[in-house]
């Protein structure tokens, strides 16, 4: 939202006071914290309800304000959210040490976040405290960033990926994978950025084929290159036996269309064009994966022997595969606009 209502006005109001003389360990006041959440739940897309829990989502476990406090000024729904983010604060601190997890506890853990996430805006609140907390890792001793960064990686990039929010399982990832192995991170680091400079003449061409047999087909599009993350390809190389060129979708060229009618379309003309890998089709869209994710992926091998994946999906899959059940949310609200009533504005699609 561009600009604060009254209610988020309100809840800024009522947090600055409650957290006044409480400090980061950055040195900052500690209000730049829920004040860095409502900016991420915000650039989501989140409702004023959960912007508002997100501003006032430590008050309670924090401050002297009671939950009755919230729910006299800002209603059932904020004091609800608010209360499940305590409650899982409150469950995390009653766990073991990450360190001494074993994996089933760690299940355990992320099964009990989302049981505990009634509403799953808890769960997107936790969400946007816990990435907010990574990018200030670094204020941290060195032995609490990389417990908090192991924990980052093992229960909440996943918790991410339940709910389809690719973006932020990406950078929770690649934010936790730095601290807990940086040699290896920034190794993995180089090794991507030295193999994008040796393909990107040959993935100019090939987008540059690609584009110009669309526009004769009169096909809408857009394409644009998509890069494996650091963590992405540590995952990979380790079932490869660290066999850089065994991995085929290091970098990636997406096309994003109009409608469904038109990914098929697109994902025969590429096949037209080059030689598609054996076992290297899958279809997302007729058969989404667990968490919604939906698009059409193929690796073909040019007529100069190079190999590229390509990725084919609608805006609104692409909006998913992006911010997961965050865009959902954000439908949801558009479908209360004069917009939505006068057909202006699409479903995502349902799975």
């Amino acid at each position: 939202m561009s600009k604060d209502s009254e209610r988020v006005k309100k809840a800024v109001e009522m947090a600055t006071k409650a957290h006044e003389g409480q400090f980061r360990k950055t040195g900052e006041p500690y209000i730049i914290h829920p004040l860095a959440v409502k900016k991420i739940l915000e650039d989501w897309g989140m409702d004023e309800d959960t912007v508002i829990a997100g501003v006032l989502h430590d008050t309670v476990e924090d401050t002297d304000i009671a939950l009755n406090d919230i729910k006299d000024e800002f209603g059932e729904s904020v004091a609800f959210l608010v209360d499940g983010v305590t409650k899982l604060s409150t469950a995390r601190n009653g766990m073991r040490d990450i360190d001494t997890y074993l994996p089933e506890t760690k299940d355990n853990f992320l099964r009990l976040m989302i049981a505990l996430g009634d509403d799953i805006r808890v769960l997107i609140i936790k969400l946007a405290d816990r990435l907010h907390n990574l990018r200030t890792l670094s204020a941290l001793p060195p032995d609490k960033q990389k417990k908090i960064a192991k924990e980052s990686l093992e229960v909440f990039a996943p918790l991410a990926d339940r709910l389809n929010m690719g973006l932020l399982r990406v950078e929770m990832a690649d934010l936790s994978f730095k601290y807990v192995d940086p040699k290896r991170y920034e190794y993995l680091k180089d090794l991507i950025e030295k193999y994008n400079k040796q393909a990107a003449r040959s993935l100019k061409k090939i987008e540059g084929e690609v584009g110009e047999a669309l526009k004769k087909e009169k096909i809408k599009f857009t394409i644009s290159g998509r890069v494996k993350s650091v963590y992405s390809l540590h995952k990979k190389l380790a079932k490869h036996n660290q066999n850089i060129n065994e991995i085929y979708d290091l970098t990636a060229l997406r096309i994003i269309v109009d409608d469904i009618t038109t990914c098929y379309l697109v994902l025969g003309i590429i096949h037209s064009l080059y030689t598609p890998m054996n076992g290297r089709i899958k279809d997302y869209i007729a058969m989404p994966k667990q968490n919604g994710y939906q698009s059409l992926h193929t690796t073909v091998i040019t007529k100069d022997k190079h190999i590229v994946e390509f990725q084919i999906r609608t805006k609104e899959m692409h909006e998913f595969a992006e911010r997961g059940l965050a865009a959902s949310f954000y439908y949801n609200e558009q479908k209360l606009t004069e917009n939505y009533k006068k057909g202006k504005i699409e479903h995502l699609p349902t799975n």
